[in-house]
């Protein structure tokens, strides 16, 4: 299996996983935001945690990418806390819809900063799948101009730019459960202080809702950071957008959603232009290597 094939199964299993931890987070119910964001990566960093102390693996990062760690654990963070903010904030869809943004902005991150040019077809189809996603989200005009619409922007941006950060770490060989920890760490140490300040009650259910999207988080973080380590973010970044299609199955089976026409339009542009990548970039690299 090639290294793109896969980056491209790490994503769309990342995928997966996050849709599953995004039901858990909307099944736990009123929740400040940077409480759910300590849960989610709490699971994470025991997870890490666990798998450096079973592998031996020296915590040890070359000095020239610490600054490249700490830019990854700083955007995710705002990015996490961003995208659950807006959650609570605005329309699920709206949020959802802006967020789905960090695929395009991380393609658009590395071909500025690990040159990694993407091509036309590319990017064309990375706007293709983009297009989907607002037939699906339907986005009201109102809500992408509120001010909660800037901050799920913004968490789409910083998500973007903390997944690049994540593909200039794997190039350069740093382990990718180190990456999770130190992640992990500065998230819970983040939203430590407001935990400790701003603590709501939680009964038994929420709290396993909780631990339940951490745990499914944990697959995500483990799957998307692979992904980004596997292969650069013009191949696979596109397949991010699979989550919207499962979110509508989980939505389905839980919250009894069902899609109308337009959403079912949107998963054909999506599909569509999820194949039509995985068939041009199979020529592409078949040009390449000949």
């Amino acid at each position: 299996m090639s290294q793109r094939t896969k980056g491209i199964c790490f994503m769309l299993c990342s995928a997966l996983c996050f849709s599953i931890m995004n039901a858990f987070v909307r099944l736990s119910g009123d929740i400040p935001s940077m409480q759910k964001m300590f849960f989610r990566n709490l699971i994470s960093l025991m997870a890490a945690l666990f798998l450096i102390q079973r592998e031996k693996i020296p915590i040890r990062v070359p000095r020239s990418q610490w600054k490249h760690l700490f830019s990854r654990s700083f955007f995710g963070t705002v990015g996490v806390f961003c995208n659950f903010y807006a959650v609570d904030h605005m329309l699920l869809s709206d949020a959802t819809m802006l967020n789905k943004m960090s695929p395009f902005f991380a393609m658009l991150f590395s071909a500025w900063l690990l040159r990694e040019g993407a091509t036309a077809v590319q990017v064309l189809l990375s706007c293709a799948a983009l297009g989907g996603c607002v037939f699906i989200l339907k986005p009201t005009v109102s809500g992408m101009i509120s001010p909660s619409a800037l901050v799920a922007l913004l968490g789409g941006l910083t998500a973007g730019l903390a997944y690049t950060e994540v593909r200039i770490l794997g190039v350069s060989k740093v382990n990718k459960d180190l990456i999770i920890l130190f992640f992990s760490l500065f998230s819970c140490l983040a939203a430590l202080p407001f935990l400790v300040f701003g603590y709501t009650p939680m009964t038994p259910g929420q709290l396993v809702f909780l631990l339940l999207a951490g745990t499914a988080a944990t697959g995500g973080q483990f799957c998307i950071t692979s992904a980004y380590c596997c292969a650069p973010a013009s191949e696979v970044a596109v397949y991010d957008y699979s989550q919207i299609l499962f979110a509508a199955v989980l939505g389905y089976v839980i919250f009894h959603q069902i899609p109308d026409m337009l959403s079912v339009t949107g998963y054909v542009i999506i599909c569509a232009a999820a194949a039509a990548m995985t068939l041009y970039n199979n020529r592409l690299c078949g040009t390449r290597s000949a």
